[in-house]
């Protein structure tokens, strides 16, 4: 069965967060980087009748993490995210552009990938997918891969920023697309959904993954 997802654009940079449900009407939802705006936000998980037990952190941009120490501390949640970045949450002020709202935070879960998560009855594959940011998660959960900023539609992440690389971005999405279906939904940091199969197949950046044709 597919999960229930609802899409949030959040935070000054409009980046898309998710409340994930085993289904719809579920009582208890996972969130996945609440970029802002955690007051608007709870009232959204109000009108949905759920609860966040869980937050999941993709990686440590600011417009992924405004919404985090409020959230958390307003309901209770644990918050998992990469070890490898945990300090820009945990010092918030210093990573964000003066003005930008958010506050500090200890997560209380790290990651480097491999691990599975298991929160509001949903298991979480925990899938490390650096190259826009040195320590990048995505989350896979029933034929959905929350890619954050890695893989969106018709495009890909930045690598102009400290600690990303090219290279190391292809690479995994080649990852992706060995180890997943094409079918998997994917649920990107910014923009709509799509496909792993039509990113593969139409995406302009990853022309250098397609099979040559004869």
């Amino acid at each position: 069965m597919p999960l229930a997802v609802d899409r949030y654009a959040l935070g000054p940079l409009q980046t898309n967060c998710y409340v994930v449900r085993r289904e719809r009407g579920a009582p208890e939802c996972a969130v996945v980087d609440p970029g802002g705006g955690a007051t608007e936000l709870r009232l959204e998980l109000a009108r949905l009748d759920t609860t966040c037990v869980g937050i999941l952190i993709t990686h440590g941009h600011f417009d992924h993490l405004g919404g985090v120490a409020d959230l958390a501390e307003g309901t209770g949640a644990d918050v998992w995210m990469p070890e490898g970045e945990r300090e820009r949450l945990e010092r918030f002020p210093e990573f964000a552009p003066a003005g930008v709202p958010g506050r500090p935070h200890a997560p209380e879960h790290v990651l480097s990938g491999g691990e599975t998560v298991e929160v509001a009855g949903i298991s979480f594959e925990c899938l490390a997918v650096p190259g826009h940011s040195p320590a990048h998660i995505a989350f896979h959960a029933n034929g959905e891969l929350f890619s954050g900023d890695l893989l969106f539609a018709g495009s890909v992440g930045r690598v102009d920023l400290p600690g990303s690389d090219w290279d190391t971005l292809l690479a995994s999405v080649r990852m992706l697309a060995d180890r997943l279906p094409p079918e998997t939904v994917i649920h990107p940091g910014h923009g709509s959904e799509t496909t792993l199969g039509v990113e593969l197949a139409r995406n302009p950046f990853l022309v250098e993954l397609r099979a040559p044709t004869s």
